[in-house]
């Protein structure tokens, strides 16, 4: 409940999901470029999900802030409680990316002060291969829902706060190698990374069925790119969803991560930040 301790996973499997009862059930299908999330959310979706637009619900508009910021409490709140969330009910949130943009959803649900919110793990694809239903049919009625969003339960990074952590401990890059390497860059102005950041695909963090890998292979994983007990450690990505899924892996791995939210899409508005390619 809010203001006390979260779920103890922030995951659910698809059977544990089907025999949780009373929950709000969030759709975040989104594609960068399109089609929109609400087109495969009508092709079909879980009994009772409701649609919820990563681009109006989950973030502000696009601006100085990057393309994704962090929406603001009365905004974020009116938004949640339009789509049915309620502080005493559980929240999960699926998608169909590999749990990428549900992990946004997730995040800022407990920034915002939800304690019992889960990603579903593997999505949408999991569901239907444990043979369970899907719908067309949205939900008649949404009941409005009375949760408060409360700012602050998880950490956040602004750009300095960013640059220092990869410079004293670990920053974590969930972006693909080409666009870390500055190689490619489809979306933002500027290609490049934060200089000292340590690229780390959201792709490892799963494995091929879109599932997280299990806590010791996550913090194998990490260790590995110098993240363990003791070491200050940050993400970043695009515009702050993927990295969103990296926090989340790392939380699976016992390791707590702060998020810059911004990401690339607001390092880059500020030329005089440095910027590395390689």
């Amino acid at each position: 409940m809010p203001g006390g301790t979260p779920v103890t996973s922030p995951l659910i499997t698809p059977a544990d999901l089907a025999a949780l009862g009373d929950v709000t059930l969030l759709d975040v299908r989104w594609r960068l470029g399109g089609p929109p999330g609400v087109e495969l959310y009508r092709e079909g979706h879980l009994q009772g999900a409701v649609y919820c637009d990563l681009d109006t619900d989950l973030a502000a508009p696009p601006g100085a802030g990057g393309r994704h910021p962090l929406p603001d409490a009365e905004a974020f709140q009116r938004a949640m409680r339009r789509l049915g969330v309620s502080d005493g009910r559980p929240v999960v949130a699926y998608d169909d990316a590999g749990s990428t943009v549900a992990a946004r959803a997730w995040w800022t649900l407990r920034y915002f002060g939800h304690q019992d919110v889960r990603v579903l793990d593997g999505g949408l694809s999991a569901w239907t291969a444990a043979g369970l239903p899907v719908t067309k049919e949205e939900p008649p009625a949404v009941r409005e829902g009375d949760f408060t969003a409360r700012p602050g339960g998880m950490p956040v990074l602004t750009a300095d706060e960013a640059a220092a952590v990869a410079a004293e401990g670990v920053l974590l890059d969930a972006r693909a190698g080409e666009r870390y390497r500055g190689e490619v860059e489809p979306v933002d102005p500027v290609a490049g990374h934060v200089p000292g950041a340590v690229n780390a695909p959201t792709t490892g963090n799963v494995g091929p069925d879109g599932r997280f890998l299990d806590p010791a292979a996550l913090r194998a994983r990490f260790a590995a790119l110098g993240v363990g007990e003791g070491v200050r450690a940050g993400a970043y990505c695009g515009s702050g969803v993927t990295a969103a899924h990296e926090v989340l892996a790392l939380e699976l791995a016992g390791l707590p991560a702060a998020l810059y939210v911004g990401s690339w899409s607001h390092w880059v508005t500020d030329p005089a930040r440095p910027v590395a390619t390689g």
